[in-house]
């Protein structure tokens, strides 16, 4: 942001210009307002009404001094005044400083949007100056608001001392933020009447309902519609929880658990911090595709119980049968819902094509045959490019009658839905038809280097891709394959029923075993490709990337265990293991490698060193009879006999932590081990690596007292993150730098150090770096004897930990002595009250507290 020319009201609050129409935006503008004025920030807002001319040196002055432009935009362009081309709305965006950061809102839908309105917003996409963000809700825009707004207040702080990027610091939002609804690219149709009635049952108290009816009835788009207006009901909102990827209903607790950001860090029962997590919260779940994993529904009525302010809606084809559930049947679309749907996608398929009088009746009667069924009437709308509405019903009047498959012993109309995915297969040629049964090994969706992979799997050219690339072009125009946003990567997706009925022809040609496992080499080939990028500039990319990889990942490792392949499964485990630890996933690591040592197998010795170094790392804090620092001595010996000096390195750093745990910490061992990791990384010249073993060389020095020699090793290894553009790296150094600081009584250093953990961490998305950097401002605050402050980032961090599960800060975080020294000054009524109040925060405004807090002086 601007540091000069800028005119501060006098609490020094920054000031935020809303542009905006008026009468059509009158919500959204009180919710951008309330979103501005919780970051203590000044909204300008202005409420002229009609005027004789635009008052353009007005705009223009409040502008200058102005730190940030919002711009909020949905149907009208605004009031032209006499004598000028432009309204005020465009007026005020086109005077807005060059330099002045620019947030951008569009409302959708937006069916009636004015041409000239149309012809800014395009233009503004086209300006990369500006964050370009879309909403559905007043509610949803005040939260994009104030998690936009906090990143930009991280941005001021010290930047010469940060060195941050924007693209760090862009999504800091994700920080334990559940999966929010999706956002559908196309109207739903037809089904306004269910929403009402769905929402009805919410608002009456009903706390679990199950949407039934076959696969491609639309179940999950109307239940999107159905809690996305249902969602203002509950304080925090509605969650999104995919178990189209979930075959084992034991894993259904983690699933909703990594939707709501709950971290599985396998210290704790997942049930057991999803209930804390969930806490008193106001919440609406969406659970898509309960089919499959039914006998988790027990677990699901648990959860219920213990979190009172939650309720459910759950998609299913079939009933959960268990206390609580009210059922909604979901039934085909009505005639002249059916017919508006065909021509949308028939449309979609050819722009020209019309509804006529000669066509109707056609049309109608071609609905009718596919039982009036979302999915299949997209399928044979589809066809409209190359039939004609004639030749389309006359094709299916002949083929659906003869065409069952596997699915006799379905619902009838189940048995249309899959009779309607066959006829559009065996209009395809024997290579899409061909492919289009290999992709149903992907879960979740998959990119267009995946496929070329997969799709080649048989002729074994995984390099080729040219053939691949046109039949999935094929697939994608016959609706069979969806393309989704995958930002700069084309990402593609099949609906559940298309990708079972493509395993189910993969099953029968005997290929399901070989392309399975061509899809575990592709992830194993891509684990090794990008094992190194996860530690420097592109660590965030990776991350990212990986989190939208991360069903399929999942189901590799499944593929190997199942075929107890140890060794690859290890492997690809390992190569991704900061992945894991960044995302929160540890834990289900380490039951997949628990498989392993448990299997009876004789394993080889470097398959053996990963499978202890997952199943004990994450216990290295609770050792009380050093059992967990024998088995990781072990792995790092397994380690080094196998020659692989990063791995026995990393364990070093794992079994010095667990001889640092407890209240007996044997620093001198502890020592002697750091000293042979940080050896071992330099001799392989690992900086990663090195940079790790520099903090944990630190930590002994502070354990030991030699506060300037721990300061040296933190500083030591900062240096090297910020070489490398490490910034997990950057996090870890930064914030045990802080800690070193404060001891040494260099405060505003230390602020400044911990501000930058906890900025890194947010643009990570790394809710347990986020908590230890607020925890060290707790300290700073403290120190400072300013209880309000310590005790609002306290009363944060705790509910930040709580909520995304993380609950082993003791081990690294020395805050809570600096807390009790406010209570033993007889301030503990006043932090209790100060920590109640920060327990509220979101962590956006947390985080913005505590930069505001590092940014005063």
């Amino acid at each position: 942001m601007r540091t000069a020319h800028v005119i501060r009201t006098p609490d020094q609050q920054l000031r935020i210009f809303v542009s905006s129409t008026l009468q059509e935006l009158a919500a959204e503008r009180r919710a951008t307002q309330a979103a501005i004025q919780r970051l203590h920030l000044a909204p300008v807002m202005f409420e002229l009404g009609a005027r004789p001319h635009p008052p353009r040196e007005l705009y223009r002055a409040y502008l200058d001094q102005s730190d940030v432009f919002v711009g909020v935009y949905w149907e009208k362009y605004g009031w032209i005044a006499p004598d000028e081309e432009v309204s005020g709305l465009e007026d005020e965006y086109n005077l807005c400083p060059p330099d002045l950061p620019r947030l951008l809102y569009v409302k959708s839908p937006a069916t009636n949007r004015e041409p000239k309105l149309t012809e800014l917003l395009t233009r503004i996409r086209d300006d990369d100056r500006a964050a370009y963000k879309y909403f559905a809700t007043a509610k949803e825009l005040g939260r994009l608001v104030e998690a936009d707004l906090a990143t930009l207040l991280a941005e001021r702080f010290d930047q010469s001392r940060v060195l941050l990027t924007a693209d760090v610091l862009s999504d800091a939002d994700r920080v334990a933020e559940p999966v929010r609804l999706p956002v559908s690219l196309t109207d739903l149709i037809g089904r306004d009447r269910d929403i009402s009635a769905i929402g009805g049952m919410l608002a009456s108290g009903t706390r679990l309902v199950t949407l039934i009816g076959p696969g491609g009835i639309g179940k999950s788009r109307l239940a999107i519609a159905a809690a996305r207006a249902a969602a203002s009901q509950f304080a925090d909102g509605a969650v999104f929880v995919d178990l189209s990827a979930v075959h084992d209903p034991e894993r259904v607790a983690h699933t909703i658990a990594q939707a709501l950001g709950v971290r599985d860090t396998g210290d704790a029962p997942v049930l057991e911090n999803l209930a804390t997590a969930l806490g008193d919260r106001r919440i609406l779940l969406l659970l898509d595709n309960f089919e499959q994993v039914l006998d988790a529904a027990p677990m699901l009525t648990a959860l219920l119980a213990e979190a009172p302010g939650m309720a459910a809606i759950v998609t299913s084809r079939s009933l959960l049968r268990v206390g609580a559930e009210q059922s909604y049947e979901v039934g085909p679309l009505a005639q002249d819902s059916s017919l508006n749907l065909f021509v949308e996608r028939a449309k979609a398929a050819k722009p020209d094509f019309e509804l006529t009088f000669d066509n109707a009746a056609t049309i109608a009667r071609v609905c009718a045959a596919v039982d009036g069924a979302p999915l299949a009437i997209e399928l044979a709308a589809a066809r409209i490019r190359v039939l004609s509405p004639a030749d389309l019903l006359d094709r299916l009047d002949r083929r659906l009658s003869v065409l069952v498959g596997g699915s006799r012993d379905l619902p009838e109309r189940q048995q249309t839905i899959r009779r309607t995915i066959e006829w559009s297969t065996q209009l395809l040629d024997d290579g899409q038809r061909q492919l289009l049964a290999r992709l149903g090994v992907f879960e979740g969706g998959f990119t267009l280097e995946a496929a070329e992979f997969v799709g080649n799997a048989v002729a074994g050219d995984q390099d080729a891709g040219g053939d691949v690339l046109t039949d999935l072009t094929a697939l994608v125009d016959n609706s069979l394959v969806g393309p989704h946003d995958s930002g700069e990567r084309p990402g593609f997706s099949m609906q559940a029923i298309v990708r079972e009925y493509a395993r189910e022809q993969l099953e029968a040609s005997g290929e399901l075993g070989h392309v399975r496992d061509a899809h575990a080499r592709y992830f194993i080939r891509l684990a090794d490709r990008v094992e190194s990028e996860l530690k420097g500039e592109r660590q965030r990319e990776w991350m990212l990337r990986l989190g939208d990889e991360r069903d399929n990942l999942r189901a590799a490792e499944r593929f190997l265990l199942g075929g107890r392949d140890w060794d690859r499964a290890a492997h690809l485990a390992f190569k991704l293991y900061l992945y894991w630890w960044v995302a929160g996933l540890l834990g289900e690591v380490r039951t997949w490698m628990d498989e392993a040592l448990d299997s009876g197998d004789e394993l080889s010795d470097h398959t053996r060193a990963i499978a202890l170094y997952f199943t004990r790392t994450i216990m290295f804090w609770k050792d009380p009879d050093g059992s967990v620092a024998a088995d990781l001595t072990e792995s790092a010996e397994l380690f080094r006999r196998t020659s692989d000096p990063d791995g026995e390195g990393l364990t070093r750093i794992s079994l010095a932590l667990a001889l640092l745990a407890g209240g007996k910490p044997d620093t001198e061992r502890a020592r002697d081990v750091m000293e042979t990791s940080l050896s071992l990384f330099r001799g392989s010249g690992s900086l990663w690596g090195e940079s790790m073993a520099l903090v944990l060389l630190g930590r002994v020095a502070l354990l030991q007292q030699a506060v300037p020699e721990a300061r040296d090793h933190f500083e030591k290894s900062l240096a090297i993150t910020r070489r490398t553009g490490d910034a997990v790296g950057q996090r870890i150094a930064s914030y045990h730098l802080g800690w070193a600081l404060l001891l040494l009584g260099d405060v505003d250093q230390a602020r400044a150090d911990f501000a930058l953990s906890a900025t890194l961490s947010a643009g990570l998305g790394h809710a347990e770096g986020v908590a230890y950097g607020i925890e060290g401002m707790v300290a700073v605050a403290a120190l400072a004897g300013d209880v309000e402050r310590a005790g609002r980032l306290a009363g944060a961090a705790r509910a930040l930990r709580e909520r995304s599960g993380t609950h082993n800060g003791p081990m690294f975080t020395f805050h809570q002595k600096y807390l009790d020294q406010l209570v033993a000054a007889g301030r503990g009524e006043e932090l209790d009250a100060a920590i109640a109040a920060g327990r509220g925060l979101t962590v956006e405004q947390a985080v913005a507290e505590a930069l505001a807090e590092a940014e005063q002086d």
